[in-house]
C-alpha cells in the first residue's frame, strides 16, 4: 500500500483542511481517566470538555508526561494505571495553527492527591480552560468534547479495568 501524500486535519471547530504530510509534526499525547464513584474528572475547555492531558515533551517518559499534564490541568497528582485506549488524530493546533499527526494514549489514573484547581495552567491554557469538573459518567455521551475519539468507549473500557 502506498503512503499517503496528504491527510485531512481538523481544527477545534471541526473544520477540515487537506494538508501535505511533509507539513505535519508528530506528537505523542497522554491523557488521564480518573473516576470516583460514578463520576469522571474532565478538563473544562472553551464551551466543552476534554480529557486531562496533552503532549509529552522530548525527554519525558509517557508516565512523566501524563503526570505533569494531569497536574497542570487539574491540580491533582495521580498515579498512572493501565492503558485504556490508543487512538490517532490529525489536527490543527488552535494557537500555533501547526498541523499535527498525533498518537493519543489514554490511561486509567488512580490514587489522586490534592484539590482540583486551575492554578497550574500554562499561559495559553489560561485563555480557554477553566477548572476541571467532576461529571456523572452517564452524561459523558451527551457532552460536547474537543476531540475526535469515542469518549463513551473510553469510559466503557475504563470501567472494565
Amino acid at each position: 500500500m502506498a503512503l499517503k501524500k496528504k491527510v485531512i486535519c481538523r481544527d477545534i471547530k471541526g473544520n477540515k483542511k487537506l494538508v501535505s504530510v511533509d507539513k505535519l509534526s508528530f506528537r505523542i499525547s497522554a491523557y488521564g481517566v480518573l473516576m470516583r464513584k460514578n463520576k469522571v474528572l474532565l478538563g473544562n475547555a472553551w464551551d466543552g470538555y476534554d480529557w486531562p492531558g496533552g503532549a509529552i515533551k522530548i525527554g519525558e517518559t509517557i508516565e512523566e508526561g501524563l503526570k505533569r499534564e494531569f497536574w497542570e490541568e487539574t491540580g491533582l497528582k495521580v498515579e498512572m494505571g493501565k492503558i485504556v485506549a490508543v487512538m490517532n488524530d490529525f489536527f490543527i493546533h488552535p494557537f500555533t495553527k501547526k498541523c499535527h499527526h498525533t498518537i493519543l494514549l489514554f490511561y486509567l489514573c488512580k490514587n489522586s492527591k490534592g484539590e482540583v484547581s486551575a492554578k497550574n495552567f500554562e499561559k495559553d491554557e489560561k485563555e480557554y480552560m477553566r477548572k476541571a469538573k467532576w461529571v456523572d459518567i452517564k452524561k459523558v455521551p451527551t457532552l460536547k468534547f474537543y476531540n475526535p475519539v469515542d469518549n463513551k468507549a473510553i469510559i466503557k473500557e475504563a470501567l472494565k479495568k
